[in-house]
């Protein structure tokens, strides 16, 4: 694909790896619209900043409509929203659960339906749901994140298959440690930063997944850095 004038959503785009998509979205020529609760500090003649909650069915719909009004008919739609609550399982409150559950799994869900609808009918287009490697293996502390991420990962995979019929690809990328805000109240583990990847390292995985020929499909992108492994634990 072509990224040039074409129409781009990112959820979680007001900082880190959405933000870095987005940037790296517009430096190729795309319209992008950034959808986040978070006010988007990113001022750019082909940018279109929305406020959005993603576990809300009505706030994802509303966006695809004031995109498809303001910048034209959607070709990518990015699902990187997210967030995290490091605790040991007795720790965790219903609240939080709910919390992560609605914002990783349901936003997912939610964006990858909604712009499914809107590719349909023009047999074109290109999602990506921004994962975790948290979907591939459980991870002390991380145990109700990584429970939403393998129902993203599952969802994903049924996901392509029904969109491959409509001409529209569906790709997923893993992550593994990326330099975010997402730790900062990872207490319960080191995180060793400086071993992680930055934002625009994804971003640039996402945007080379975009640029394929449309004939091919990435269906999975794990992208970790040469440093980055299981992490300790600190004790409890």
């Amino acid at each position: 694909m072509n990224l040039t004038n074409q129409v781009c959503a990112v959820t979680g785009g007001a900082k880190g790896i959405g933000l870095a998509t987005a940037q790296a979205l517009l430096a190729r020529g795309a319209r992008v619209a950034l959808l986040d609760l978070e006010n988007i500090a990113l001022d750019h003649p082909r940018a279109l900043s929305i406020r959005c909650d993603v576990s809300r069915a009505a706030d994802v719909q509303s966006a695809v409509n004031q995109i498809t009004e303001r910048l034209g008919p959607i070709d990518v739609w990015v699902n990187n929203a997210g967030l995290a609550r490091h605790r040991w399982i007795p720790d965790y409150t219903e609240e939080e659960i709910d919390l992560m559950l609605a914002v990783n799994l349901k936003g997912t869900i939610l964006g990858s339906q909604a712009a499914l609808k809107a590719m349909i009918p023009h047999k074109h287009g290109h999602i990506i749901n921004v994962i975790s490697t948290a979907s591939l293996r459980g991870i002390p502390s991380e145990t109700v994140y990584c429970a939403a991420k393998w129902g993203v990962r599952g969802f994903t995979q049924g996901l392509a298959e029904e969109a491959a019929a409509h001409r529209i690809r569906v790709t997923a990328i893993l992550p593994g440690g990326v330099d975010t805000a997402f730790w900062d109240d990872a207490s319960q583990r080191q995180a060793p930063k400086q071993l992680f990847l930055k934002p625009e390292h994804i971003a640039n995985g996402i945007v080379s997944c975009l640029e394929m020929d449309d004939f091919c499909v990435p269906r999975e992108l794990v992208l970790r850095s040469l440093d980055d492994s299981d992490f300790s634990v600190k004790p409890a």
